[in-house]
């Protein structure tokens, strides 16, 4: 019990809060793309559906670490795409924090969309009319009847985004790196950890994540319960 307690009074506590930042940034970005892409891709023909809901959703289904070598190809300095970000905004991805939230990003961003879009479908189109007789704009509707509505599919995709950006590992290796106090998360520290033969310092970090997930999580799911009751009285 102890030597616990040293480990957690020596413990640099940076990868905590790089991995919480990139985590709160990469599901806000996560939340209004995905909510935006699903609107749009439930107007689209069944063709087109199909085509750009697998494009949306193949970060979900490739390896991380696949994923995160197409963003190292097309962020990259020594690829066009790359240099021109460098050299007109001076914005470097490769190594760099930014790098960890794109990659969040987008290995978090299908299951706010998958989420979503599964929300917006089980809406009852009658609601959408009865608003539009009583004269309510394109806008208002989403904005008050349609996003409530989902709003227990929607808080869920949140919580899994979150999890999924804060949990992240091989996408964030391979295009920010592990900098000690610049990119390195919770996950590249256990991983490090473990690779030095370091295994309470692990497990010490494991608690933490665990700890951190169960609270979202389950405050999470109390302002779902209490949605889902609104709903069920309304």
């Amino acid at each position: 019990m102890d030597e616990i307690i040293e480990i957690l009074k020596s413990l640099d506590y940076s990868p905590l809060w790089i991995s919480l930042k990139t985590g709160i940034v990469a599901t806000v970005l996560s939340f209004f793309l995905g909510i935006f892409a699903a609107r749009k891709v439930i107007r689209c023909g069944p063709g087109t559906k199909s085509v750009i809901d697998g494009i949306l959703t193949l970060p979900m289904v490739l390896p991380p670490t696949v994923a995160g070598f197409f963003l190292l190809l097309l962020f990259s300095l020594r690829r066009p795409f790359g240099r021109f970000l460098y050299g007109q905004f001076g914005l470097r991805v490769v190594q760099s924090w930014l790098g960890c939230i794109l990659a969040a990003t987008v290995i978090a961003f299908p299951l706010m969309y998958r989420n979503a879009r599964a929300a917006f479908e089980q809406i009852d189109v009658n609601l959408v009319y009865a608003a539009r007789t009583l004269g309510m704009s394109e806008t208002k509707i989403f904005w008050k009847v349609i996003l409530p509505t989902a709003g227990p599919g929607v808080v869920s995709g949140t919580i899994l985004t979150f999890a999924r950006a804060l949990g992240e590992y091989g996408a964030t290796s391979m295009l920010a790196g592990n900098i000690p106090g610049k990119t390195a998360t919770i996950s590249q520290r256990i991983a490090m950890v473990i690779q030095d033969g370091d295994y309470l310092t692990a497990g010490i970090w494991t608690v933490i994540v665990l700890i951190i997930a169960f609270g979202i999580i389950f405050a999470m799911n109390m302002v779902t319960g209490r949605k889902m009751k609104n709903v069920e009285r309304w």
